[in-house]
């Protein structure tokens, strides 16, 4: 067996799916006599094959998680440094076919190069065996990112998530607008608005300005979310 053929306790019925994998374009582009096709169409398959796996496993594990949490989460298992870092985990890195130059700049230490690999290792596994195999090896290796993941999301207001997500995408800060305040000083309840460019995101009540805005920020998330795929 191939090293990670026993470190993922999978042997491929087809060995040329594998080493196709491992493949990189510059290992292709320096070896023009080698019939060896590089990784990319694999890599393709692969990102494809996870973001529907993760997608598909956490509808049906995680039922509390609403729409957004779900696209958040997914797209945190599924972003280049997280596959990266699950790669490096199975030592992907030490059985590509790299060019020379690529090989001796550090290529197989390289996050793109890795999780290139690690998607076209996925999309290679669902070609050999189909999607219950896939399921079977990688859902083992992605468990801890997602155990995670799903901790740092709970440790997450939702006012820090949305300036997060407002400032990486727009390099702005969400602004809290008080309302209203209505009732008697020992029961009152405020209303409060989140606004960005002078557009109002969300508006939320509670027992507090802290509690009100915390509602505002929910529902500017549900409605970015709505509108766009939120990044974690």
């Amino acid at each position: 067996m191939h090293p990670l053929e026993q470190i993922l306790h999978y042997e491929f019925r087809d060995p040329a799916l594998l080493q196709q994998a491992l493949t990189h374009s510059s290992y292709v582009n320096e070896n023009r006599d080698s019939l060896l096709a590089d990784n990319e169409r694999l890599e393709y398959l692969g990102d494809a094959v996870l973001d529907f796996m993760v997608a598909e496993w956490l509808f049906r594990e995680h039922p509390d998680l609403a729409e957004g949490e779900m696209t958040n989460l997914r797209a945190r298992l599924v972003r280049e440094d997280t596959l990266a870092r699950l790669a490096q985990g199975i030592r992907l890195g030490e059985h590509l076919l790299l060019g020379k130059g690529e090989a001796e700049s550090g290529g197989r230490s390289r996050p793109h190069n890795l999780c290139a690999a690690f998607e076209a290792l996925v999309g290679a596994v669902y070609l050999d065996a189909g999607l219950d195999v896939v399921r079977a090896i990688f859902k083992p290796i992605l468990a801890p990112e997602l155990e995670r993941a799903l901790h740092d999301q709970s440790a997450r207001d939702p006012k820090s998530l949305l300036q997060e997500w407002v400032q990486a995408r727009y390099h702005l800060t969400p602004t809290y607008e008080t309302v209203s305040e209505e009732g008697p000083d020992h029961a009152k309840v405020f209303t409060v608005q989140v606004v960005l460019n002078d557009r109002v995101l969300g508006v939320g009540t509670g027992a507090s300005k802290q509690a009100a805005a915390q509602q505002a920020a929910s529902a500017a998330l549900r409605l970015l979310q709505a509108e766009n795929s939120i990044p974690s």
